[in-house]
């Protein structure tokens, strides 16, 4: 087993330093099915600070249930007020204007990719509501970070596979992974067959043996961290990595040197919060 070196500073429950950190799955505002003490950023960034972590990726849970004009707008508030920390997904919901919603904020500087929530929109990941969304990730060359649920009719990981089919040059984070440990297996048959596939590893049910069982499989380039933060303690989801049995290269590039790549890969957004991850970590 490796060293518990790279974890030390939680052992002695201090900041991280060193590794930058994107969180790759991250929320803003309250949520109905989970209670969120302070759900504002500033709050998070509270958190973020005391774990180490450089900035995270969210997406506004108002634009996910409700509205995904407003909530989007929030997110663009949040990205503007601390460009360092903060980049945003443009939440799609496929019944309130697709394509308006793309055009409205492809161009806002904090927007780096696209998040979906099929379970929540009851609209299958595959369907053609959603095609919008898979020609704009084709053609900016943006990812799109989805839910996934092992079993759901909206967004199984069989439906992932069957747009990385369709959509071979989108960039795809399966979010969650599945979920479940028993479906953690197929998940890695998924990002084998499509190299764009991305394992995005937040939830309950994960743990360091999955984990590394993910890299080991498909590669660091293709598991990327995100922690579901406000909802899911972001010391925990933090915690499973830093103690899984990782090299130290695969580590960093998990906890966020994967997902910086995949962001600058030539198109812009999140201008600032990238070239804080290149200077390293100032916490």
């Amino acid at each position: 087993m490796n060293s518990r070196a790279p974890a030390g500073p939680v052992l002695s429950r201090e900041p991280r330093h060193g590794t930058p950190i994107l969180d790759a799955h991250a929320h803003l505002g309250p949520y109905n099915r989970f209670f969120v003490a302070d759900p504002s950023g500033e709050a998070m960034l509270r958190v973020m600070d005391r774990c180490g972590v450089s900035g995270a990726i969210a997406s506004s849970m108002l634009a996910v249930e409700l509205d995904a004009e407003s909530g989007n707008a929030q997110t663009a508030a949040l990205c503007e007020t601390h460009p360092e920390r903060f980049a945003g997904y443009i939440v799609v919901n496929p019944w309130q204007d697709s394509v308006g919603q793309l055009e409205r904020w492809h161009g806002h500087p904090s927007f780096v990719g696209v998040k979906l929530h099929p379970d929540l929109h009851e609209y299958p990941l595959d369907g053609r509501r959603y095609r919008p969304v898979w020609e704009y990730a084709e053609r900016t060359g943006r990812p799109v970070l989805t839910h996934t649920w092992a079993g759901s009719q909206f967004d199984d990981l069989s439906h992932v596979d069957r747009v990385a089919t369709d959509h071979s040059r989108a960039w795809i984070l399966a979010g969650h992974a599945g979920v479940a440990p028993s479906s953690f297996g197929r998940a890695i048959e998924v990002a084998r067959r499509h190299p764009r596939v991305l394992l995005e590893l937040c939830g309950s049910h994960n743990h360091g043996r999955a984990i590394a069982e993910m890299v080991g499989a498909v590669g660091s380039a293709q598991v990327v961290f995100g922690s579901d933060f406000p909802f899911i303690d972001l010391r925990m989801s933090l915690g499973r990595v830093l103690f899984a049995d990782l090299g130290v290269q695969d580590r960093a590039a998990v906890l966020g040197g994967s997902m910086a790549a995949l962001l600058t890969g030539g198109h812009t957004g999140g201008a600032a919060l990238l070239d804080r991850l290149e200077r390293g970590p100032a916490h």
